[in-house]
């Protein structure tokens, strides 16, 4: 009996993949986040924009050269080899599902502006496993429904978002801006330093494209425009309404909010500006979750169809979804969601995203480091070598920058998470050659 292949995303739904995993959940807890440095973050914006714009460029320009499912894996595998293909895909799966697992307690957090008895430690537990498993199920029904989902999410959460980027600069109070510009205890540079690596966390999701390249149609066109058009909307976005709420709110108000968005439009329209901010925050928040997930199962996908990952993550169901895998990932999101639990859910987010982000990085320095590597293999000239050398350079750069703005401990842990790769590869490098393959 014959089926149907399953139906792919073109650029419209690709773009809102994108955006919508960028957009996410940093716009709206992230100011909490960014309110642990002060107001003095918005020059970390700035950098965290440029680079974002040099990353964004370096997936645009890889998956017009060469687009394969996968993305920041496949373009470290072709260019400097299985090792370090594996490396970026161990980094960036661990990374993005403990980033998931920040995104599931969004949900809760803002829910529990409706519902304040979900601010327990166990009723945001309960609650926060059940957004996992939902979401979990649903996506291994298909990419194009995650891709409507994020499309829908997004538009939703665009209207309440916009207008307090516009209208709430009528609430914005200098000298409290002012007042909060440098709480962190640090000097001005390294709490510059230190904000542009969180805000790394708003920008994580812009080579979404590129990993879901088995799941967009023409991804030789579409890849390097959905990149660019996502990028530019949520780049927009956040920097408008990080900035004007830094203005609105105390820094320790802020600062210890699980729904800054929220307090917001309570005192610019009122208690029922609440409920329509927490209704918005969580339908977005479940999209971008739906996305991320898809981003987990694809790109250990591909490196499960090289050999480079356990074989049950390539294994596909009648949606052509690796839906063992997922359920996989469900069940450790679950475990790191009851380890990390903390009496806040602020707290819970900060160390969750932090770990994320350190971790993303990596995969991140080797794609830039690959389009150096094509861009000096394909002898190019003139504007488009300097171009493209430019762009890995600025992106290089900024990497490194987040990585030294990061906190000691997290480093640390995430170094060593890193280093438990090595003791693994041997395995998978057997494996490899047992199949047939070549190292």
């Amino acid at each position: 009996m014959s089926t149907s292949a399953p139906r792919k995303m073109g650029l419209t739904m690709a773009t809102m993949l994108v955006a919508g995993n960028m957009i996410g959940t940093g716009v709206f807890l992230l100011p909490a986040n960014l309110a642990t440095v002060g107001s003095i973050s918005s020059f970390g914006w700035m950098i965290a924009t440029a680079g974002a714009i040099a990353l964004g460029l370096v997936f645009a320009r890889l998956s017009q050269l060469n687009p394969q499912p996968g993305g920041p894996y496949a373009y470290a595998r072709d260019t400097f080899g299985n090792y370090i293909g594996f490396v970026s895909n161990y980094a960036y799966w661990f990374g993005n599902w403990i980033g998931n697992v920040a995104i599931a307690l969004v949900v809760t957090g803002y829910l529990s502006q409706l519902w304040p008895w979900l601010e327990g430690i166990y009723p945001r537990l309960g609650f926060t496993l059940a957004v996992i498993w939902l979401l979990s199920l649903a996506n291994a029904r298909g990419a194009r429904w995650i891709g409507a989902l994020e499309t829908g999410t997004l538009l939703l959460a665009l209207v309440p978002i916009l207008g307090i980027a516009i209208a709430g600069w009528w609430w914005f109070d200098p000298d409290l801006f002012r007042a909060g510009w440098n709480v962190s205890g640090m000097s001005d540079s390294a709490a510059i330093s230190r904000s542009a690596s969180i805000a790394l966390w708003a920008f994580m999701g812009v080579e979404s494209a590129a990993v879901s390249a088995d799941v967009i149609d023409d991804p030789r066109r579409n890849i390097p425009l959905a990149t660019l058009f996502g990028l530019a909307l949520a780049a927009v976005i956040y920097v408008s309404c990080s900035l004007v709420i830094m203005g609105m709110l105390p820094m320790e108000q802020l600062r210890d909010s699980s729904a800054p968005f929220a307090e917001v439009a309570r005192l610019m329209i009122g208690p029922w500006g609440v409920v329509v901010i927490a209704l918005c925050a969580i339908f977005k928040s479940v999209g971008a979750l739906g996305g991320w997930m898809l981003l987990v199962g694809q790109s250990a996908k591909a490196a499960a169809e090289d050999g480079l990952f356990p074989r049950v993550f390539c294994r596909l169901n009648r949606h052509g979804m690796p839906g063992t895998g997922l359920m996989i990932v469900a069940v450790l999101m679950s475990g790191l969601l009851l380890v990390t639990s903390s009496p806040t859910l602020a707290r819970q987010f900060d160390q969750l995203t932090n770990i994320a982000v350190l971790l993303t990085i990596i995969p991140y320095l080797f794609s830039a480091g690959a389009l150096v590597a094509t861009t000096l293999e394909r002898n190019e000239q003139g504007a488009l070598r300097a171009g493209c050398l430019l762009i890995a350079a600025t992106a290089v750069a900024y990497c490194l920058y987040a990585l030294v703005g990061a906190d000691a401990q997290l480093l640390a842990y995430a170094t060593v998470a890193l280093l438990f790769s090595a003791a693994l590869y041997p395995f998978f490098r057997q494996r490899m050659h047992t199949q047939g393959n070549r190292d």
